[in-house]
């Protein structure tokens, strides 16, 4: 039995450093944005909309963390700083679903159809976002 907590234990340490790791990684991407990138930088690389934008866009999310609360504090940073809106949700997309860590998890564990699928299902979610009909003020707003 107390071999079996301690297993357990361990377990659960393994699963808090993992998470760890990519909160901290998530943050500092947000904090660096935040600290270095300032509004003028932001606004001239992605402050308009259009494809090359989003694409930028996509690509930072894509080199970001995949960790959900860090991906949303990064994208509201990339907001904040003089984004535009359509570019911090490609942005916020990429940083979910095109991750490189997360393509190798799928690779590895449900194969390479899996992959292909969640790299295609992220893309095509960014091009939905980009020929929406969103607009400043509808997010600056609410």
């Amino acid at each position: 039995m107390l071999n079996q907590i301690g297993q357990a234990l361990l377990t659960s340490a393994g699963i808090l450093w993992k998470s760890f790791w990519a909160l901290v990684f998530g943050y500092t991407v947000s904090a660096t944005i935040q600290v270095i990138v300032t509004r003028s930088q932001m606004a001239r690389v992605l402050g308009k909309r259009g494809w090359k934008q989003a694409a930028l866009a996509g690509f930072f999310g894509f080199i970001s963390s995949s960790c959900s609360f860090a991906a949303i504090a990064a994208s509201r940073s990339v907001l904040v700083k003089g984004a535009h809106p359509v570019n911090a949700l490609s942005f916020l997309i990429a940083s979910t679903n095109l991750v490189i860590e997360l393509g190798i998890v799928l690779w590895v564990l449900l194969g390479w159809k899996f992959f292909v699928g969640n790299f295609l299902l992220g893309t095509l979610m960014i091009i939905i976002i980009n020929i929406s009909n969103i607009d400043n003020s509808i997010l600056r707003n609410g």
